[in-house]
C-alpha cells in the first residue's frame, strides 16, 4: 500500500536555514511516527549518501543542492531523502522550498509505502506538516483516488486537491460548502484539517462540491503570495 502526503504553496522566498528548520521539523515528525533505518540523501546521477537528520547536516546538503542549480534562487532547493521503515517499507520525502517562482508551487511530498498500512498516523502526519511548512493546501491521497479524480472530476495535475484527509488554508476553509458533512474537522495553525471519507467515490463528491463552492481554486498566476 503506498499512502501519499502533500503540501504545496506559493511564492515563499526564505533563507537557507528558515528551510532547513522547516526539513528538521518535519524529519523530527517522521522519526517519532514512522521510525526506521538512517536516512539516505539522493542525488541525480549518484550513489545515495547518508545523512544526518540534525541542522548542520541539513543546511550543508541545502547550500551544496543550491549550489548545483543555476535557478535555486528563483524556483527554490529541492532534496529528496529515503530510508527504510522497521515495518519493511520505504519512505521517500521530496521538498522544493524557499524559492518565488511565477509558475511552480513550492511543495513537500512524502510516499510511504509499508506492509502494515498507515492509516492510524496519516493525519497526524499531515498536521505536522502543516506545522512546519504553512502551506496553501495538503492531503493524504493515493494512486486510486488521484486516479479517480482525475478520470471523473476533471482533476489535472497542479491543481489543488483533496485525499481521505485534506487541509485547507484560511480563505479557501471560509468556502467550505453546506452541504458537504467532513467525519471531524480541526483547526490547525491558519487553516482546518478535515476527514473527507476512505474511498474514491467520496473523495470524488466532495472535490466536486469544493471546487464548485470556490474552495479549491488554484493561485493566480503569475503567482504573487504563498497561501489562496
Amino acid at each position: 500500500m503506498r499512502t501519499i502526503v502533500r503540501a504545496f504553496w506559493g511564492p515563499r522566498p526564505e533563507p537557507v536555514e528558515a528551510v532547513a528548520d522547516r526539513w528538521l521539523s518535519t524529519l523530527t515528525a517522521l522519526d517519532a511516527l514512522v521510525p526506521g533505518d538512517r536516512w539516505q540523501l539522493v542525488r541525480a546521477s549518484e550513489t545515495p549518501t547518508e545523512l544526518v537528520p540534525d541542522r548542520e547536516s541539513l543546511l550543508a546538503a541545502l547550500r551544496t543542492a543550491g549550489s548545483e542549480e543555476d535557478w535555486s534562487d528563483v524556483i527554490g532547493t529541492g532534496l529528496r531523502l529515503t530510508r527504510t521503515t522497521r515495518s519493511g517499507g520505504e519512505i521517500e520525502v521530496s521538498v522544493l522550498a524557499g524559492g518565488a517562482p511565477e509558475y511552480l508551487l513550492q511543495s513537500v511530498v512524502i510516499g510511504i509505502t509499508t506492509p502494515t498500512g498507515f492509516a492510524d498516523l496519516e493525519t497526524r502526519l499531515l498536521s505536522a506538516l502543516v506545522l512546519a511548512w504553512d502551506p496553501d493546501v495538503g492531503d493524504v491521497t493515493d494512486d486510486d483516488i488521484l486516479d479517480a479524480l482525475e478520470d471523473r472530476a476533471g482533476f489535472a495535475v497542479g491543481d489543488p486537491a483533496i485525499g481521505r484527509h485534506a487541509y485547507l488554508s484560511a480563505r479557501r476553509a471560509a468556502r467550505w460548502p453546506d452541504g458537504l458533512r467532513a467525519v471531524r474537522r480541526e483547526v490547525v495553525a491558519d487553516g482546518v484539517l478535515v476527514d473527507v471519507g476512505a474511498a474514491p467515490d467520496e473523495v470524488v463528491g466532495a472535490y466536486r462540491l469544493l471546487r464548485d463552492a470556490g474552495a479549491l481554486e488554484p493561485l493566480p498566476t503569475p503567482m504573487d503570495r504563498a497561501v489562496w
